[in-house]
């Protein structure tokens, strides 16, 4: 358990560094708090106990700061009823235990044939959730006009954030991200239903194939086998360096001049990824009852 909780702090602390003109004014003190919840069922009180020993939260406070919000975020972990999810609503970011949990459970014992280790198919999904629902504190909280489907915003929030990390840590972040979607087609027991194409969110393998597309036009030498290996049809990555250019200025207009560039460096220039090549223990027992 500490092993696997170690991990998820290692990573947390990572922020990008966005460039831009604007002007950067002065950091005001920082705009989010953050709140460990009790946990509503005994299975998960390890967890709870860990991210308060190892400082989980204080360092993701710290991996938000670089942005200034206009007013307070919190952001806070709690039991969620059986409900593996993570969220922001009313000046609140929630990442469940059951979440954290849940991603243990479905990492792979050993390095996945596309080069996915286990500790990536831990730290690229969770990772990209808390960058997501960052996405949508800052869409509301600065009025960051979103042309389409915010959640499919958000996800282009996440993935240019990742890509914006060392070549390195952006392709072991993306792998794990696309294995945690290819995790969830597989495990799909009939074909989708009509109206499970009426989500919000995109389906998983819309989503596989988004963050395949947005990392491919970012870099096509470095996620160039994405294409070589048949993982991204080339039909469709003919146009990810256009799909991804129209996400960069999107950003780099709207949300870069709300960055303080020089704290982000600051953070961003520190190197926190685990070593792939770390064991991580088995996923525990069937939950305990509540």
């Amino acid at each position: 358990m500490k092993a696997v909780l170690v991990l998820v702090i290692t990573w947390t602390v990572l922020v990008p560094e966005i460039v831009t003109t604007a002007q950067a004014a002065p950091a005001p003190a920082s705009r989010v708090s953050v709140s460990y919840v009790p946990p509503k069922n005994p299975a998960h009180q390890p967890i709870y106990e860990q991210l308060q020993e190892l400082r989980f939260l204080e360092n993701l406070q710290e991996f938000l700061s670089p942005v200034r919000l206009p007013r307070m975020l919190l952001v806070k972990v709690e039991g969620c009823d059986d409900d593996a999810n993570a969220w922001y609503e009313n000046n609140e970011i929630i990442v469940c235990y059951e979440y954290i949990d849940q991603l243990w459970k479905t990492m792979p014992a050993e390095t996945t044939a596309a080069g996915v280790a286990p500790v990536d198919a831990l730290v690229g999904p969770l990772f990209d959730t808390c960058l997501h629902e960052f996405a949508h504190a800052i869409f509301d909280m600065l009025r960051v006009p979103v042309f389409g489907r915010e959640e499919d915003a958000a996800d282009q929030v996440s993935a240019y954030i990742m890509l914006h990390l060392g070549k390195a840590e952006a392709r072991r972040l993306i792998g794990g991200v696309a294995y945690a979607y290819k995790t969830e087609v597989d495990a799909a027991t009939a074909p989708l239903g009509m109206t499970q194409f009426a989500d919000v969110h995109g389906t998983p393998a819309q989503r596989y194939y988004d963050v395949l597309c947005i990392a491919y036009g970012a870099d096509a030498q470095l996620f160039g086998d994405f294409v070589e290996k048949g993982y991204l049809p080339k039909e469709r990555a003919e146009d990810c360096k256009d799909e991804y250019r129209q996400v960069a200025y999107a950003y780099e207009q709207l949300i870069g001049p709300h960055i303080d560039t020089g704290l982000a460096k600051e953070v961003f220039d520190k190197s926190w990824l685990p070593d792939p090549a770390i064991r991580l223990p088995r996923r525990p027992g069937p939950a305990q009852p509540k």
